[in-house]
């Protein structure tokens, strides 16, 4: 394979994105468990929200792996896999609306800081498409994040 970034490269990139990955599906199983179990006075509003939510974070978790295996190593993509990987863990329960609101700004913001630690090796070897994906997510992940925590005020 020769895409002009080298073999080592490539892999480290490869295993920052397969952080990335694993983060951004665990939100994504979060939000859609949130979207089915909310309640409350505000349900018909986060249970709209976070459904815009998850149907973004699964597109972008295709994307993510996507780029994974154009540099040329396999994606994570197993619940055991996810779990070693991922900064995000698991919610027990179902906490309040409120609080699953806290949690997914939290998520988000995970997200955005897993996704800058990429960023370093990806502009080391001028790999523009790495870039470009890491910043269409970070902007994704913070505007989210805001638009959350607006709901906590």
């Amino acid at each position: 394979m020769d895409i002009g970034i080298t073999a080592k490269d490539r892999e480290k990139i490869a295993k920052g994105l397969s952080h990335l990955l694993a983060d951004t599906y665990t939100l994504y199983l979060k939000t859609h468990n949130f979207h089915w179990n909310v309640t409350g006075p505000m349900f018909q509003t986060l249970h709209l929200m976070f459904e815009t939510q998850y149907n973004e974070l699964a597109l972008a978790v295709d994307m993510i792996a996507e780029r994974i295996r154009a540099l040329g190593f396999p994606a994570p993509a197993t619940y055991a896999a996810f779990v070693k990987l991922s900064s995000i863990s698991e919610t027990e329960g179902v906490p309040d609306a409120r609080k699953m609101i806290q949690l997914l700004v939290e998520g988000q913001e995970a997200v955005a800081r897993t996704a800058r630690k990429v960023f370093p090796a990806a502009e080391k070897a001028s790999d523009e498409p790495t870039a470009d994906l890491l910043t269409q997510r970070l902007q994704v992940h913070e505007k989210t994040a805001w638009m959350l925590r607006s709901l906590l005020d």
